[in-house]
């Protein structure tokens, strides 16, 4: 029987520029649909796993059409509260050579923002649950949003669920004060922290000795350090960090690193050209979930999460839509990138 996980957050609209025209330039916008969390439950979805996103999302035809784009996938989207009067919207300019990508939220407001811990009732949703993934971009929605995240960590906890978060720090939701405080009570009900090159910093203040991500500078030395504090800190089993060297908005190195048990295990290296990052570090989150729970070695692990994340760069839209044959062929050294015949 396939391991069951769910996952809790926010499902957006999102709306881009064709290709690489600038807002200021463009005359129409494509429609598509992601969010941190929705886009884990999709990849996990893909690899064959009982996939649960819960959000809250308005009764109307917008809203269904999130719920749609989740449905298509497999996803099982009966624990979706209905009501509220908005989606989230995320405006998404692509990058180009020297010209990073730019975000815009018009979510203020949205269903899942304005959501009450009434709206969920975890024993009946974590009903046979093997894994409990959020981001922390979901707190960062309003403190009624952190009861629930916090209110469902326990119900985890209480039911022996393994609990992941992605720290995922966005600094036009909240501050890093708030982040540090809100986040630092959550992750005492955490197993498993996923993080970027950047998020301990932002978020709890660890920073990796002799690194400039900004450059491309990543110390590999530095993030052993950070790892092990954040698992010190807070009793974590595992900490896997994303290592990004951008060399510009379209071309980036990419690798990781996961501490457990008391030892580092570092992905090999991949050189991406970029089709679209959105999504990167959620399909990264999920291939080390599905590793995880197919109790793969921790050097496969990583492989397997730095090789699905490293696909979803050349892939359109938030969604990692990939299988897990396709994964396995990458981390297992074929990155040719020829044709399949």
């Amino acid at each position: 029987m396939a391991k069951k996980t769910v996952t809790f957050g926010e499902i957006m609209l999102r709306l881009a520029p064709e290709g690489y025209y600038r807002f200021v330039q463009a005359e129409s916008y494509g429609a598509t649909y992601g969010g941190g969390e929705a886009n884990v439950s999709v990849s996990l979805a893909n690899y064959g796993l009982e996939s649960s996103f819960v959000t809250k999302l308005p009764a109307h035809e917008i809203g269904q059409a999130g719920v749609n784009s989740l449905r298509r996938f497999g996803v099982d989207t009966s624990h979706i509260v209905r009501g509220g009067s908005r989606v989230g919207i995320y405006f998404l300019e692509k990058g180009a050579s020297q010209r990073p990508s730019k975000v815009i939220y018009d979510r203020a407001g949205s269903s899942i923002a304005e959501a009450v811990k009434a709206d969920f009732n975890w024993d009946e949703i974590f009903e046979g649950a093997d894994w409990f993934h959020f981001t922390g971009i979901t707190p960062a929605l309003g403190d009624n949003v952190a009861e629930i995240c916090l209110e469902a960590c326990k119900k985890a906890k209480e039911k022996g669920i393994t609990v992941s978060c992605d720290l995922n720090y966005r600094n036009k939701l909240w501050s890093k004060e708030k982040a540090g405080e809100v986040m630092g009570e959550l992750c005492k009900y955490v197993d498993v922290c996923i993080a970027n090159e950047e998020d301990a910093g932002d978020v709890f203040g660890i920073k990796a000795a002799d690194t400039d991500v900004t450059s491309g500078k990543v110390n590999h030395e530095g993030y052993k350090d950070v790892a092990k504090q954040l698992a010190d800190r807070f009793g974590f089993k595992k900490v896997a960090i994303t290592l990004r060297e951008s060399l510009s908005a379209n071309d980036n190195n990419w690798a990781a690193m996961l501490y457990t048990d008391g030892a580092y295990y570092f992905s090999k290296k991949y050189t991406m050209h970029i089709v679209d990052r959105v999504g990167g570090g959620d399909s990264f989150g999920a291939g080390l979930i599905y590793a995880c729970l197919n109790d793969m070695g921790a050097q496969d692990t990583i492989e397997f999460a730095v090789a699905a994340s490293c696909l979803k760069h050349s892939i359109e839209g938030d969604f990692n839509q990939v299988s897990v044959d396709e994964v396995k062929k990458l981390a297992g050294g074929d990155a040719s990138g020829r044709v399949q015949r």
